[in-house]
């Protein structure tokens, strides 16, 4: 019965914004023939308004007919590593955790940083942030890989060009209804006092949990919660998350090239370059796309970066 709600639900989460919009489409066909009456121009700017806010809908109408896979719809995990190099890249790392905070917010999703491991001078060695909403993994699936920043460092007293790169890794969410075991003597269970220069996004309690699983070596932490039950149970859902990321996903080897050793996080391999010097400009490697206005993307305006990859995913399969 369960498996038969959850089908209906998905089903009307495809149709009923359909139906929404071809009913307001047909009320402004009717609404245009008011202009043609007396003093029917008064209507003239909010018919122009209703229009436009169709227009909006219609587009992410066809975002979503995008993401037609079955986890799509569900809530993302993403974690950034820095690459080699230092606090330049882990610099690099903290922007865009800013840049998926930012994102995030624009689309009233909610994030929440439950692992955060600051940089000795600045920056951070790494973070894993949970993006909950409605088809959070289907938009932001589009930034896993490498992306690669140029720019005259801050941190270099002569004013050198560095490159940098961090890699961004997402998995889904994964609900109860899927059986992923973890059986209680392949989990190692650490608790520890959090640390570091975390500001609000840590509690600074003797409650954040790390969770280890010994067959395959993959190590979860959060420290968000000040409830120890509470961290595990987050750190168990990433763990799960990344099982089954493991199991089930071409993801498995990249993921093993882009944690398992940093010197992979390099050439060769990004999806995007940020470039702020000699010129500005962001290029999407996958689709070809460039966007001069680097401030925007990474103040979270990726949505174009994404539809593309989902557009030309799609024109591939």
């Amino acid at each position: 019965m369960h498996g038969l709600q959850k089908r209906k639900a998905y089903i009307e989460d495809v149709l009923l914004p359909f139906e929404a919009a071809s009913d307001k489409l047909a009320y402004l066909e009717e609404s245009l023939k008011i202009l043609d009456e007396d003093e029917g121009e008064v209507f003239l700017q909010e018919i122009r308004q209703e229009v436009k806010d169709l227009r909006k809908e219609l587009e992410d109408l066809e975002l979503r007919h995008l993401l037609s896979e079955e986890l799509d719809k569900n809530n993302a995990i993403v974690s950034i590593h820095p690459g080699a190099g230092g606090t330049e890249s882990q610099d690099w790392a903290q922007m865009l955790m800013r840049m998926y905070l930012r994102w995030a917010e624009q689309h009233k999703f909610n994030a929440q940083i439950v692992d955060l491991q600051p940089g000795e001078e600045a920056g951070i060695k790494g973070v894993t942030i949970t993006i909950n909403g409605s088809y959070a993994y289907g938009f932001i699936k589009a930034e896993a890989g490498v992306h690669r920043l140029v720019r005259i460092s801050p941190y270099d007293a002569n004013k050198r060009r560095h490159t940098s790169f961090a890699a961004v890794l997402v998995y889904p969410e994964i609900e109860e209804d899927i059986n992923i075991e973890i059986k209680p003597d392949e989990l190692k269970i650490d608790t520890f006092r959090a640390s570091g220069a975390g500001g609000q996004h840590v509690n600074k309690t003797s409650s954040a949990v790390r969770l280890t699983h010994i067959p395959t070596g993959i190590v979860t932490t959060c420290q968000n919660e000040r409830s120890q039950h509470k961290n595990k149970a987050t750190a168990l859902k990433i763990l799960k998350a990344r099982l089954f990321a493991l199991s089930v996903k071409e993801q498995d080897a990249k993921i093993k090239g882009m944690v398992g050793d940093k010197k992979d996080i390099a050439w060769g391999s990004q999806i995007r370059s940020y470039v702020l010097q000699p010129y500005r400009l962001v290029k999407d490697h996958r689709t070809g796309l460039e966007i001069g206005n680097v401030d925007s993307v990474l103040n979270g305006n990726i949505d174009e970066f994404i539809k593309g990859y989902l557009k030309n995913r799609k024109g591939k399969v």
